[in-house]
């Protein structure tokens, strides 16, 4: 796992995700490797997060990837770091559940603010914005029994062996209108064979940062532009 805001490779992990192999830093400051290797490849780099372990991603450093160039890429300004001089903070001013906007004030965004963080797994919104994105999401998923929270996740569902759950879409809208609808693999996340919940979490509290991790992102180009100041996304980067 990577992460756009670590500095350091972390030798050791716990917790949710004690799984994961560790960290490698792609943050702006001047200790992270998009730093150290600048001025061979720019500040450019970008990476695609496959949906399942089965199926093969990417990270490129520089602009010689195809995903640089690639027609289908949408880009949002990448906003000042001078709250945090290694973060990618991204500007989201609304969420949508099956093509309809939920009724978020745009100020429960800006009162935190947000990153984009590939080293966080699952998207943290204010609670106000996850209220919203979690009944809205409840009430597309009546026909199937809930289960038990787990861990981070409140909003949980049986899952029955050999069945596919029909689930709504859901997309973020950032900075400059940019639509990025999320892949179904960052909707659900399965905890065992027998239960899949929200992948999304709520913060404690309203001034917490949001961050739209890892897992939302998957199959997509996620192109970070540094020296252009802004962040591309595109489809079908990988499977």
């Amino acid at each position: 796992m990577f992460s756009p805001n670590t500095s350091s490779v972390a030798a050791k992990n716990q917790g949710l995700w004690n799984g994961v192999a560790g960290l490698i830093g792609l943050g702006r400051d001047r200790l992270s490797i998009v730093s150290q290797v600048s001025s061979k490849y720019g500040n450019y780099f970008s990476y695609c997060l496959p949906s399942t372990p089965s199926y093969t991603g990417y990270l490129t450093f520089g602009t010689g990837g195809r995903s640089f160039t690639g027609s289908s890429l949408k880009f949002t300004p990448l906003l000042s770091k001078s709250k945090g001089p290694s973060f990618y903070y991204v500007d989201i001013i609304g969420i949508k559940v099956a093509g309809k906007t939920l009724s978020i004030s745009r100020s429960v965004f800006k009162k935190s603010g947000s990153i984009i963080d590939s080293g966080t797994v699952i998207t943290r919104l204010s609670p106000a914005a996850y209220d919203a994105l979690k009944t809205a999401f409840r009430q597309h998923m009546t026909q199937y029994r809930m289960a038990k929270p787990f861990s981070i996740f409140d909003t949980c569902y049986r899952v029955k062996k050999n069945t596919t759950l029909k689930i709504p879409s859901i997309s973020f809208v950032f900075g400059g209108n940019i639509e990025v609808v999320i892949d179904s693999s960052g909707i659900l996340f399965a905890t065992s064979s027998k239960k899949a919940c929200l992948a999304f979490a709520g913060n404690s509290n309203s001034s917490n940062m949001g961050i739209f991790g890892n897992a939302q992102p998957k199959t997509l180009d996620v192109v970070y532009d540094v020296a252009g100041g802004k962040l591309g996304f595109g489809y079908r980067g990988c499977s």
